[in-house]
Formats: structure tokens, C-alpha cells, sequence
């Protein structure tokens, strides 16, 4: 698998998470050996799910 930040490789890991609140200790997922960026299914599906920003509400300048 090719990393989506560095195009590095990815290898599939277990990872472990002690202070996880949904009562698992451990997942797997993907880390890159050059970055260290990780995927799991939860970043996947979070990034799916994500609400598009609003160009509408974009800063105006201020006027005199």
C-alpha cells in the first residue's frame, strides 16, 4: 500500500491505545515507514463522513 501523504510504503501494524474510551486496548491499521502517518478504519470513516467547509461564511473586509 502506497502512504497518500509521502507516497511511502505502508505496513500493516496492531497498535495499542491503553486510554481508549470504547474499551478496546488494541486495533490494526496502516502505518508508513517513512512519515509515520497511520490509517485505521475509524480515520477512514471519519474522513468519509466529513461536512464540506462554508465558503459562504469566508471573512469579509471590513468597511469604513
Amino acid at each position: 500500500m502506497e502512504c497518500p501523504k509521502c507516497k511511502g510504503l505502508m505496513v500493516f501494524e496492531q497498535f495499542y491505545d491503553y486510554q481508549d474510551d470504547t474499551g478496546k486496548a488494541s486495533f490494526t491499521g496502516w502505518r508508513c515507514i517513512l512519515c509515520g502517518k497511520i490509517l485505521d478504519p475509524l480515520i477512514d470513516a471519519h474522513r468519509q463522513n466529513r461536512i464540506p467547509a462554508l465558503t459562504s461564511r469566508a471573512r469579509r473586509k471590513a468597511t469604513k
